[in-house]
Order: C-alpha cells, then sequence, then structure tokens
C-alpha cells in the first residue's frame, strides 16, 4: 500500500481554531464499467481484503442458478442476501422466512452471534442479559443465500464454509471472473463471519460495482447483477440499517447508486447514470474518517445535488464531542482526486 493523507482530526476550541490530531491515510479508486481507471488518490490498486462490499458478488452463484425463482425468495430477501444488516425486526423475520422456504433454521447458520448493530448505529447500549441468536448476526442474511445455494445443488449444509466445499469454490470463481483476475491472485483470509473472503486491487473492487450499477445493461451477468441491484436500490433498509451509511447512500441515490460498506473502514458505491463504481479503503480501519472521505469523493466528482448534499450532511465534517457532549474537534477530508493519467 502507498496510501495518502485522506482524513485529519482536529482538537481546540471554536472561537481559537482547530489543530489537527490526528491524520487517517488511505486510497480511492473511481473506474468506469470498462474498467478505466478515472480519477485516483493514494495507491488505486492496493490489495484490500473486500470484507462486506464482497456480499453482493457472493450471492451471484446463487443468483446465476436462478436461485431466488426456485427457492421462492422475493426481491426483499435477495437483499438480505447483500446485506450487513442491523439485526432489527425486519431483518431477522427475513432471515426466517428464507431458512424456512429452505427447510432448515438457524441452527444451520455457521456465522456465529452478536449483539444487533442497531444498538451502535443509534448510540445505544445493547441490553444486558440477552441471548442473541446466529439470526440477529448482520451477515445472516448471507449465509441463508449460502444453505439456500446447497439446497439447490444438493450440496452439504455442513461445513459450508470451508474453502473446498463446492459453494466456496463457486463463490471463488464468480469472483475471480467478475474481477478478471486469476484465481491465484486473490489471497484468501477469514472474515469476521468465518467465511472465507478474498483480497482485491482496489480499482478491481471499483470495477466490480460499476458492472453491478449497469445491472441488467452488463454484457455478460446482466441477469443477475440487475436482480441485485435492483433489490439493493429498491430495499437499502433492508440491506444495511437506521442511521447506517448504506442505507443513507442508497436513499440518497434515488434508486440510481448502489453503496457496500465493508470492516475495517471499507466503502463502494456503484453509481448508474455516472457509469462508474467508487471503492476507498482507510489503511488503518478507522471507520470514524470513512464517510468523510466518501462525501468528499462524491463532492469532487460533482455528483452531488443540494438535496443529496443535506441528507448526507452529517458527514462531511462530523463534530467531535467528549462525553459531556462538548465539541473537542472535527473531522475533515483533507485530500484532492487526482485525474488518472
Amino acid at each position: 500500500m502507498f496510501p495518502v493523507p485522506l482524513v485529519e482530526t482536529t482538537r481546540g476550541f471554536p472561537d481559537s481554531g482547530y489543530t489537527a490530531e490526528n491524520v487517517h491515510c488511505g486510497s480511492i479508486a473511481v473506474v468506469d464499467a470498462r474498467g478505466k481507471l478515472l480519477w485516483r488518490a493514494g495507491d488505486p490498486h492496493a490489495m484490500t481484503y473486500t470484507r462486506s462490499a464482497l456480499k453482493p458478488f457472493q450471492a451471484l452463484p446463487f443468483l446465476c442458478a436462478d436461485g431466488p425463482a426456485q427457492c421462492g425468495f422475493s426481491p426483499d430477501e435477495v437483499a438480505l442476501l447483500c446485506a450487513s444488516h442491523s439485526g432489527e425486526a425486519m431483518h431477522v423475520a427475513g432471515v426466517e422466512s428464507m431458512l424456512a422456504k429452505i427447510g432448515l433454521d438457524e441452527h444451520s447458520l455457521a456465522c456465529g452471534c452478536h449483539a444487533p448493530l442497531y444498538y451502535d448505529s443509534v448510540g445505544m447500549a445493547a441490553p444486558a442479559g440477552v441471548a442473541w441468536r446466529q439470526v440477529h448476526h448482520n451477515c445472516s442474511g448471507k449465509h441463508s443465500g449460502f444453505l439456500a445455494w446447497c439446497r439447490l445443488h444438493g450440496a452439504p449444509v455442513d461445513q459450508y464454509l470451508a474453502r473446498s466445499h463446492p459453494l466456496q469454490q463457486a463463490i471463488r470463481a464468480a469472483v475471480a471472473s467478475l474481477a478478471n483476475m486469476p484465481e491465484a491472485a486473490m489471497p484468501v483470509g477469514l472474515d469476521g463471519c468465518s467465511a472465507p473472503n478474498y483480497a482485491l486491487p482496489l480499482s478491481r473492487l471499483a470495477h466490480m460495482f460499476a458492472r453491478l450499477a449497469q445491472g441488467g445493461a452488463d454484457p455478460q451477468l446482466g441477469a443477475p447483477l440487475g436482480q441485485l441491484f435492483d433489490a439493493m436500490t429498491a430495499h437499502p433498509a433492508l440491506v444495511s440499517g437506521q442511521a447506517r451509511s448504506d442505507l443513507a447512500y442508497m436513499q440518497a441515490g434515488g434508486g440510481d447508486w448502489v453503496s457496500k460498506v465493508g470492516a475495517d473502514a471499507v466503502q463502494t458505491i456503484g453509481i448508474r447514470s455516472a457509469g462508474i463504481g467508487i471503492a476507498i479503503k482507510i489503511a488503518d480501519g478507522a471507520t470514524r474518517s470513512l464517510q468523510t472521505a466518501t462525501f468528499a469523493v462524491l463532492d469532487q466528482l460533482g455528483l452531488l445535488d443540494v438535496r443529496q448534499r443535506a441528507l448526507l450532511e452529517n458527514y462531511r465534517a462530523p463534530v467531535l464531542r467528549n462525553v459531556r457532549g462538548a465539541t473537542v474537534g472535527t473531522v475533515r477530508a483533507v485530500f484532492a482526486l487526482q485525474r488518472a493519467p
């Protein structure tokens, strides 16, 4: 990686000014639907673990097999296949519905358990003493899709996360094909939900989102990418949740933007009308800087109208407060995109 400063946090007083305290470096790639790099900051080809930004493409083998129709999954359930959901009631109900349709229950999910992301997102403490279930895990929708693929193909549902399992082999092949990379060139690691996850050049990840945004117009995978784009943009609250970035971007985009965040400060957006994909990685994984960088990219590319700027204003330069609520500083973008040669 050769990241550059993207965002800094400051400390001081409103009447005497703020001084930079921390600098978060990273890289940005903006790519068109043919894969051409248009704009950059830092290293646009830095190898980057995709984390949950990979979720729409982990669903591709299921979509390519006409899985939603075969299993009776509705468009809102297709959106959940791509979700890092907040564990709200609507998310849990959707996951339970998918599992019931394939004759399984949450005990088949191998993602583990954690408190719903809802509480962090809205600034509340999770209630004590609650026994959270696998369906509350933010990846339970993706894992339900994994299990549905197994049911559809008569593959074993145990050990479905093993790299040698036919499902994970199909996912690896689909990702490599869409990214136009040899499978052997994609480093593999274990994601937070225990599924295999792949590192790609940031520019290739951006290209994948440019293709996702084109949906049905994609020459190779139009139908499945179209289903994914339509489901995600029609049901952004299921992909994400209250006070979450993907919900905010897709609502601001009004059906034109598809957005997916990933852990450790990865943000991806595909914009249909502009024919582009955007991929951002903060090198130190500092999520507090990610959305300020994302707002700045959208702003510098001239993609924000008055309405969209107002909807996303809280990301532009968030105020930092201490535990008493006093303003202590700000978060601000410090980069300028460079046009690629």
